[in-house]
């Protein structure tokens, strides 16, 4: 049996699109637009409209613990050194109402560095400089930690400049302090740590007993 022509013309199928060469990861690397913006172009790239949105960085929302600290620190302006004089004057009140120059122990004890050790430690004697201080004796202040004695007038001086400039807006004569100068009196204070346990004069005078 013989097919008869309809009389309907053949419609070409669509050419098929040649594939670029390459593997799929290369054809993505050389078409796709960048991973980011900002990132370095890349050849054959399609590059990112004008109107593409920058990346937002957002910060993480403060605790209400923190904001509570903060403001405690900021508002009133007098709070902070209100609380630094009152750190301060505990500690002086402690050493007045526990002499440490008497035999008698201490509420919180020994240093537990020479107790276990015998030595000095780099903070032994401060209390009993402090002492002498308060009682106006500076030379047996600095029999018992001279390095200590010396940065006491010059915190005081800090915190009084940083004090008067949060209270009052006064702007008083600030020191500059090099890095260099702090890094050499951190030395002293070390090398004098070492020095006054060695049991020769004249290191053995500033060994605490």
């Amino acid at each position: 049996m013989h097919q008869h022509d309809t009389g309907c013309a053949h419609v070409a199928a669509p050419p098929i699109p040649a594939q670029p060469a390459g593997t799929p990861t290369e054809r993505v690397a050389t078409q796709g637009p960048p991973p980011y913006p900002g990132a370095p172009a890349v050849q054959g790239a399609t590059p990112y409209p004008p109107n593409y949105p920058p990346a937002q960085y957002v910060a993480p929302q403060e605790s209400r613990a923190y904001r509570f600290l903060m403001a405690l620190w900021t508002k009133p302006s007098w709070l902070a050194p209100l609380a630094v004089l009152a750190c301060i004057g505990a500690a002086f009140t402690y050493v007045l109402a526990n002499d440490p120059t008497d035999a008698r122990r201490d509420p919180l004890g020994p240093c537990a560095f020479k107790a276990a050790t015998g030595l000095d430690c780099p903070g032994c004697g401060g209390t009993r400089m402090v002492w002498y201080l308060l009682h106006a004796d500076l030379g047996q202040a600095a029999r018992y930690h001279i390095v200590a004695l010396v940065a006491v007038p010059v915190v005081a001086y800090l915190f009084v400049v940083w004090a008067a400039k949060r209270v009052a807006g006064l702007a008083l004569p600030s020191l500059r302090i090099p890095g260099k100068f702090v890094a050499a009196y951190l030395t002293v204070w070390v090398v004098f740590s070492v020095l006054r346990n060695l049991p020769w004069e004249p290191f053995n005078y500033f060994f605490v007993t």
